[in-house]
């Protein structure tokens, strides 16, 4: 069984620590826990590791956050994986700092990456794995807020969110969305 695991992000050191590029540090907490190193690769940064039997590919975009679906595109083509066995990393402002939700499809409740995923791809059935970074922010400076980095307080807490985010990525592949979802959805 093969699974293409997608962070989502913008390259470049400006955005490393934004609350838009969470899913570029799930993905990198994933890979570190596995001992593995990212390349650079055909529209994303691309490794694998072997999971009990089952492979696992990581790719972070290199084509932006509004035309992240070209990268999952290719990827998903190119390693031939199904859609039911992708899963894509979003920041989420809809969500509380820290609150972490899958869900086996869904709208792209206007995230610009999911939404250019869902077009490309002809459909919103893929697993999405929501981040929630807050909403803390006055009408008008969304992009503004997500494309800012944590603040202090949050960056200390930060560690076990993506702990327990790579938890929820690694029973996915194990045992499936539902399980992933009853176990860890709060």
């Amino acid at each position: 069984m093969k699974y293409l695991i997608v962070g989502l992000g913008n390259i470049g050191p400006e955005y490393l620590f934004t609350r838009h590029n969470v899913g570029f540090m799930v993905v990198d907490k994933l890979a570190n826990q596995f001992d593995v190193k990212f390349s650079m690769e055909r529209q994303a940064y691309h490794t694998e590791f072997k999971l009990k039997g089952h492979q696992v590919h990581l790719i972070k975009p290199t084509t932006y956050m509004n035309l992240s679906g070209k990268a999952v595109n290719y990827w998903m083509k190119e390693l031939k994986i199904e859609k039911e066995n992708i899963l894509v990393i979003t920041d989420d402002i809809a969500l509380p700092f820290g609150k972490l939700r899958m869900k086996p499809k869904g709208s792209h409740g206007g995230h610009n990456g999911l939404r250019n995923i869902e077009e490309i791809l002809g459909t919103p059935q893929f697993i999405r794995l929501r981040f929630g970074v807050g909403d803390d922010f006055h009408k008008g400076r969304q992009a503004e807020y997500v494309l800012a980095p944590f603040p202090s307080v949050e960056l200390d807490e930060l560690p076990v969110h993506l702990e327990r985010a790579t938890e929820m990525i690694t029973t996915f592949c194990l045992q499936g969305v539902d399980v992933a979802m009853n176990k860890y959805n709060q």
